[in-house]
């Protein structure tokens, strides 16, 4: 049985706000930290995980996803940079949403209705709408890295237009996971 690790995310529509993106995830390579940066065409805002799935099962989540296209695109702000699990520990540096919260997070329930349907579990963890810049590898300038995230804290990329949501195939490799897009729908 063929498994496919999945997840369902949107893009950084906009080109300044992903140029943006980019601009600040550099910041942290100036330091010699022990970090590995996600790669300019894996930048993406994670809406659910979903796992390794069988790939039989595949067709019935693209089914699952299409009440999303009732929906309608809305506008998301991109700002402030944080880490998990806090500032000062950080193991994921990521930069945040301002405006936007709300429609993401109901964009988010409308496509859990239908993964529950398939006896997808939850996720376990609150949704906290993120796009993830590097992961820490070591603690080497570890410092340094709080540091830049306390300075940057109320960094903005912008507003971008959320018009589409994906569903992403990962392959993870020692070089790093290569995403692949299965299926997109459209918001209103």
């Amino acid at each position: 049985m063929m498994l496919y690790r999945l997840f369902i995310a949107v893009e950084i529509e906009n080109r300044e706000v992903y140029n943006n993106i980019l601009r600040i995830r550099d910041v942290f390579k100036g330091i010699n930290a022990n970090l590995r940066f996600v790669e300019d065409e894996n930048i993406h805002l994670t809406i659910r995980f979903i796992g390794e799935v069988p790939q039989s099962l595949i067709p019935e989540i693209i089914n699952a996803l299409k009440p999303a296209s009732n929906i309608e695109s809305f506008d998301m702000k991109v700002e402030g940079l944080g880490a998990f699990p806090s500032d000062v520990r950080p193991r994921v540096i990521w930069i945040g949403v301002s405006e936007g919260v709300e429609k993401l997070r109901s964009l988010r329930n409308t496509i859990e209705v239908g993964l529950r349907r398939l006896g997808i579990r939850p996720e376990r963890q609150e949704f906290s709408p993120h796009i993830t810049l590097a992961r820490v590898k070591s603690s080497r300038n570890i410092d340094k890295v709080s540091k830049l995230i306390l300075e940057f804290k109320n960094y903005v990329a912008g507003v971008t237009r959320v018009t589409k949501v994906k569903l992403k195939r990962s392959i993870l490799r020692p070089q790093g996971p290569l995403y692949i897009d299965i299926h997109e729908v459209k918001l209103k």
